[in-house]
């Protein structure tokens, strides 16, 4: 089993970027993490971040074919991107979205997800810990 997971904008000035919300950990130790329980778990992983929309527009169309799930922070495109949402939904692979902060109790505008609507789960609150959550389910989807 395959699994893409996407990095939307500002996931890598993690550790800089508001550390009361989103901790201390660096992007560098996230994508270290999350290769560490790949491996542990028997999958391959592949990890992508851009700021840029049309990039993890690319990135979603390019996986299809090529992996068998997506992890994917779409950062503040959750919010807004009908383009990312349209991608997933086009390429047809099993996605779940992670956010590490609680978003359904932060801003209103942080409320809406347009990407929860082409996603098998949403985990949101649990820290980096949500990335690893999310590639369980998508292997334990994939093995049964």
């Amino acid at each position: 089993m395959k699994i893409l997971v996407i990095n939307g904008p500002n996931l890598n000035m993690l550790g800089i970027r508001e550390p009361e919300l989103y901790g201390r950990t660096t992007y560098a130790v996230l994508c270290a993490l999350i290769e560490d329980h790949a491996e542990k778990i028997g999958v391959e992983v592949e990890l992508y971040q851009s700021n840029h929309e049309g990039d993890l527009v690319d990135k979603i169309q390019e996986a299809y074919g090529e992996v068998d799930g997506i992890v994917i922070n779409p950062g503040a495109y959750t919010h807004t991107s009908v383009a990312i949402l349209d991608a997933l939904k086009a390429v047809s692979i099993p996605a779940v979205e992670v956010h590490i902060s609680e978003v359904d109790k932060r801003e209103g505008f942080r409320q809406i997800s347009y990407v929860r609507l082409a996603c098998i789960a949403t985990i949101t609150g649990h820290g980096i810990d949500g990335y690893l959550e999310a590639m369980e389910l998508l292997r334990e989807r994939y093995a049964g």
